[in-house]
């Protein structure tokens, strides 16, 4: 019998809309704010809350992009938000392999 413990998820991602964000992004690449509200159905003050704990967390970047019209912020998942979102895909699929 196979007595490893289960994988530990990573607790920045093991929250249904901060998955949803990297899972865009990791899809979708850079993007703005109100496409991902949009995108993933959301308010802004929700989307706000998670985007300030994956940018916290390294996961995510963000920066000003300014030109014609209003600025607007752009985000994208960073080389370690790309790493942890891999690394937790891999665990929830080894966590629902040992059923």
């Amino acid at each position: 019998m196979d007595e490893r413990s289960p994988p530990e998820l990573d607790p920045i991602l093991h929250q249904p809309v901060r998955t949803r964000i990297a899972a865009y992004l990791a899809t979708r690449g850079e993007t703005t704010f109100t496409e991902l509200k949009q995108a993933l159905a959301i308010t802004d003050g929700n989307l706000e809350a998670h985007l300030k704990k994956l940018v916290a967390a390294s996961y995510v970047t963000a920066h000003k992009q300014t030109g014609r019209g209003r600025p607007q912020t752009l985000y994208a998942l960073s080389a370690t938000g790309e790493k942890a979102f891999a690394q937790y895909v891999a665990s929830l699929q080894a966590v629902l392999g040992e059923r």
